[in-house]
């Protein structure tokens, strides 16, 4: 049983855009670099017209939605500890 050439980075992208929905309130330096890889995993597999387009493109909305808290929370946290120190 042979898969498509492409379907592995589409679940990958969709996983690690969950991921950064999950990590964006708390462990925003988790989720941010989680977003910038489901990006960059659901461009390619879109670019390279594989298989698995639908999660692909679940996986780049969920990781531009995802990447939001975390420059939130690296923003607050900048602006805070610039204040402590």
């Amino acid at each position: 049983m042979e898969e498509k050439n492409g379907v592995g980075l589409s679940v990958a992208s969709m996983v690690l855009g969950i991921l950064s929905l999950v990590f964006g309130c708390c462990f925003y330096y988790l989720a941010f670099p989680c977003s910038l890889l489901g990006l960059i995993l659901a461009a390619v597999s879109l670019k390279g017209k594989k298989g698995g387009k639908g999660m692909a493109i679940a996986g780049l909305v969920t990781s531009i939605i995802g990447i939001i808290p975390a420059v939130i929370g690296i923003a607050l946290g900048g602006a805070i500890a610039s204040e402590l120190f």
